[in-house]
């Protein structure tokens, strides 16, 4: 059923199989999941659009980004609930090319396309701990609410938040940091 949670069985390099726990059925054929830990250390974009065949679609930054991307390939008219090589037979190019290019609108991209060096698994994840190591270090480089900002949409694990969930962070660290 739409919106529930349900276990995912994603394909890795075209022949290995890993089941995530937890996945959104976002649409027919669709879900939304979050890439295990131990996959793609070096990926940011954490969040994922994968079809019930095993495959990835696209990847995001952000879970609100995904179920947007979702809504794109909704509007497509392809039937999502078709097997990959259906799809793949009656999908031109050209359909690809458009699909592409919408969903990069929605902050979508092509899976693995975002890399990090290091291991950026803990994107979009945060505890009291980082709020408060993220506080001194921008209160001791005497940061002011609008650069906290800033810097923190462009790192880890900070720009993997959903907007309410950073929105939240920011307003910590800021308060922490004294920063005005």
């Amino acid at each position: 059923m739409i919106g529930e949670t349900t276990e995912y069985t994603m394909t890795v390099h075209g022949e290995q199989k890993y089941t995530v726990t937890g996945a959104i059925q976002a649409a027919p054929g669709l879900v939304v999941f979050r890439m295990p830990d131990d996959q793609s250390l070096n990926c940011a974009a954490r969040w994922r659009i994968g079809h019930h065949g095993g495959l990835a679609i696209a990847e995001a930054m952000r879970r609100e980004d995904a179920l947007k991307g979702v809504e794109v390939l909704v509007q497509s008219g392809i039937d999502w609930t078709q097997d990959t090589e259906t799809i793949q037979a009656a999908v031109s190019n050209d359909t690809v090319h458009d699909l592409t290019a919408k969903l990069t609108w929605a902050w979508c991209e092509q899976p693995g396309s975002s890399y990090m060096p290091g291991n950026v698994t803990g994107n979009g994840t945060y505890s009291d701990a980082d709020i408060e190591a993220a506080a001194a270090e921008f209160k001791a480089d005497g940061y002011n609410a609008l650069e906290i900002l800033h810097a923190m949409t462009h790192s880890v694990p900070w720009m993997g938040l959903d907007t309410n969930d950073f929105n939240e962070a920011h307003n910590r660290i800021a308060e922490l940091a004294d920063a005005a």
